[in-house]
């Protein structure tokens, strides 16, 4: 009767979480959160579901666990000598090339803020206010401002891969669509709308994306030296 649970035990062993967890990454690259199934994991671990729940409770943890997987792996290539503003900024960066190149971990961010992927970002952001000399009492409100910028922006690429699963063109044709749209809107109403519309079409995300992170810091280096 031992002879079972022996067996067993020694397939889960051989089938560590971090495999399952590198498969789930590849499913979730390459098909979408849609295609994550025990059963699409199984197969391609060539192994029974009974083993990878041994370690997984379900697709919420597995989904958990990639994207903190995900995050961590994202934020070790930030060298922890830097400067505590050039850290920030090489922080939020790692952040952006990692949500998009897996674009399921924004939905998944914007889903659960207060998993463990979230806390890893907004302890490494925390990190560094002390040493950009922020006050403790206003550090919770810095962190926060920089947490919550990069959930915006996980919230846009959530939207952005709800377009493209719906086959909505791509990136170029939406912006010109929905800057169409705006210089539509009555210019009285909606003057600043009109005069941005061709930035909108022609702007570049990730630099867009750093100029926020600079205006942030700058409020930031206004809060430090108020």
């Amino acid at each position: 009767m031992s002879s079972r649970p022996q067996r067993g035990e020694r397939r889960a062993d051989a089938l560590s979480k971090e495999r399952i967890v590198t498969a789930a990454v590849e499913i979730l690259d390459g098909e979408g959160e849609a295609a994550l199934t025990f059963r699409a994991l199984a197969a391609r671990l060539s192994t029974g579901s009974g083993a990878i729940y041994w370690h997984v409770a379900d697709k919420h943890e597995l989904l958990s666990t990639a994207t903190d997987d995900v995050v961590a792996r994202a934020l070790a290539w930030v060298a922890e000598d830097r400067p505590p503003r050039e850290a920030v900024r090489a922080i939020a960066l790692a952040l952006y090339d990692a949500i998009e190149a897996h674009p399921w971990i924004g939905a998944q961010l914007s889903r659960e803020p207060w998993e463990s992927a979230t806390l890893r970002i907004f302890e490494g952001f925390g990190g560094q206010l002390q040493p950009l000399g922020v006050p403790e009492r206003a550090q919770f409100d810095a962190a926060s401002a920089l947490l919550n910028y990069v959930l915006g922006l996980a919230g846009q690429h959530a939207a952005a891969a709800r377009l493209a699963a719906r086959g909505y063109p791509d990136r170029a044709s939406f912006l010109s669509d929905v800057a169409a749209r705006w210089t539509e809107r009555d210019p009285a109403r909606f003057p600043f709308a009109h005069k941005v519309a061709p930035h909108l079409r022609e702007h570049d995300d990730r630099a867009q994306y750093l100029a926020g992170i600079d205006l942030v810091l700058a409020g930031i280096a206004a809060t430090a030296h108020g």
